[in-house]
């Protein structure tokens, strides 16, 4: 099988299918980021061409549909007819349908199949993948799901599902991690330790994995990226395009966007979401 991207997820997801035992080769744009994986069992390929040739399954996992036209229509004629093209980049509504198109001009068979996660499960494995295609795909990737995932969502037959899915999952999440930093910002200016929002909320009904998570970032000032400000404000732009088009209200929307713009602009685009705390 093949990877075309090996970014932070990207690598992750290589690793979590060579523990599987799949044979996987990778590609990436910047040739030092692949490299690191062929000491750990993978062929890295110097081009998108080479790695996809006699793969089963190609896995892309690149910055945005734009990237992934490219690299798929540069690579198209090299994919082999019963190969499974899985479309693991968050892209939008819009983006997935060019997508769509592109495979059908290639006669690509291929699954929508973005992953809720950040750097950490993805290197354990532990992705919640959402898939959305036809059905008679399904067993030819049941081995790279089981191996880059701990569930898979299967959001249905109709391409493009599992990406909109992946946009209210965005909606909900960046509101989170802001909020948390909102509360943590407070509890500081009212002249009391950070860690008591958290302790305050331990096993309630309001706590969850990730408030801990990135409560406990934020609070000693942990930037080292599991998801990038500049990557999340890319997905917060196509969660913007598909409440527009939807005629769905972004009050919300706009506001924790401004927070996580504001971090970016103050030098933190590329540290790890918790960094909106310093917008705060």
């Amino acid at each position: 099988m093949a990877v075309l991207g090996t970014g932070m997820m990207g690598s992750g997801m290589a690793r979590s299918l060579l523990r599987a035992g799949l044979d996987v080769a990778v590609w990436n744009r910047s040739a030092e980021r692949a490299r690191p994986l062929a000491g750990e069992g993978a062929l890295v390929a110097a081009s998108p061409g080479q790695a996809v040739s006699g793969a089963g399954t190609v896995v892309t996992t690149l910055f945005d549909a734009e990237s992934v036209a490219a690299v798929m229509s540069a690579c198209a004629d090299a994919v082999a007819g019963d190969a499974v093209w899985l479309q693991c980049t968050t892209v939008g509504v819009d983006g997935a349908r060019r997508l769509a198109e592109l495979a059908s001009r290639h006669g690509l068979r291929t699954l929508d199949a973005p992953v809720l996660g950040t750097r950490g499960p993805a290197e354990k494995g532990e992705l919640t993948v959402l898939v959305s295609g036809p059905s008679e795909l399904r067993e030819a990737v049941a081995p790279v799901l089981a191996a880059i995932g701990t569930r898979t969502q299967w959001a249905g037959e109709a391409y493009g599902a599992a990406s909109r899915l992946k946009l209210a999952a965005n909606a909900w999440a960046a509101p989170l991690v802001s909020g948390v930093a909102q509360s943590l910002a407070l509890a500081r200016r009212l002249g009391l330790e950070p860690q008591d929002f958290l302790d305050a909320v331990a096993g309630s009904a309001v706590d969850a994995p990730y408030v801990r998570l990135k409560g406990e970032a934020m609070i000693n000032e942990d930037w080292t990226p599991s998801f990038e400000i500049g990557n999340l404000l890319k997905d917060l732009d196509l969660v913007k395009e598909a409440m527009d088009g939807s005629h769905t209200d972004s009050t919300l929307l706009d506001a924790v966007r401004a927070r996580f713009a504001a971090a970016s602009a103050q030098g933190y685009a590329s540290a790890d979401m918790a960094a909106v705390s310093t917008a705060y």
